[in-house]
């Protein structure tokens, strides 16, 4: 097959199975639930506390025929007087090349450390890697947390695939604002960078999601 073609097939099979999720707000609940309650086993609290913003990706799918690429959706949400701003919505989009076959899920939870951070993150687009260096989230005690690249990084992330801690997922990614699901969320279209500034209520629809990200 034509490298097109083969591009073709493996958004076909990205995109109906992130599409077929009717609940994602809850699904990005239950991650973050999960990553971050599992005490010495999941992220540290204490870096989700120092945290300017979460982006919370639930099942990013990868597929791989000769091609490989990812999609999927999520959500950010960024801290404002002490508490957490309504969350904006975000899709992912990646691909590489070479011999690889296969398919899986995702989940992935990314914190942006700094304001420089929050900058790239609120652009109208960027790619991890490129545009803004993503480095591995420490897991387990509180300890941990206190490395030199956890004080140093711009953003931190976590993947977790079958309950278990894995690369990060996003790398060599495209990250922009996905606007028909801020438009379902919100009833039209609004930037990111005027949800996260706390003037935009949360919808209704993310009443567990800011629970759960009340607790940090």
């Amino acid at each position: 097959m034509t490298r097109s073609l083969i591009t073709a097939v493996i958004i076909t099979l990205l995109v109906p199975a992130v599409r077929a999720n009717d609940d994602h707000l809850k699904d990005a609940e239950l991650v973050l639930t999960e990553m971050a309650g599992a005490g010495d086993a999941g992220i540290p609290t204490s870096l989700i506390a120092k945290a300017s913003c979460i982006v919370i990706v639930p099942s990013l799918k990868k597929a791989a025929l000769g091609v490989g690429g990812q999609y999927g959706k999520g959500y950010l949400s960024c801290r404002r007087d002490g508490g957490w701003s309504a969350p904006g919505a975000l899709k992912i989009e990646g691909g590489s090349f070479g011999l690889q076959i296969g398919a899986s899920a995702t989940d992935v939870i990314m914190l942006v450390m700094n304001d420089r951070g929050v900058d790239r993150l609120l652009s109208n687009e960027f790619k991890v890697g490129a545009d803004a260096a993503v480095a591995a989230g420490p897991v387990g005690r509180e300890a941990s947390a206190q490395t030199d690249i956890t004080m140093r990084a711009e953003m931190l992330a976590w993947s977790r695939s079958r309950g278990l801690y894995v690369g990060i997922a996003l790398q060599g990614s495209t990250i922009r604002q996905d606007t028909s699901e801020t438009k379902e969320l919100y009833g039209r279209e609004i930037p990111n960078k005027e949800i996260v500034t706390g003037k935009v209520p949360p919808p209704a629809a993310a009443q567990g999601f800011m629970a759960a990200l009340g607790k940090y």
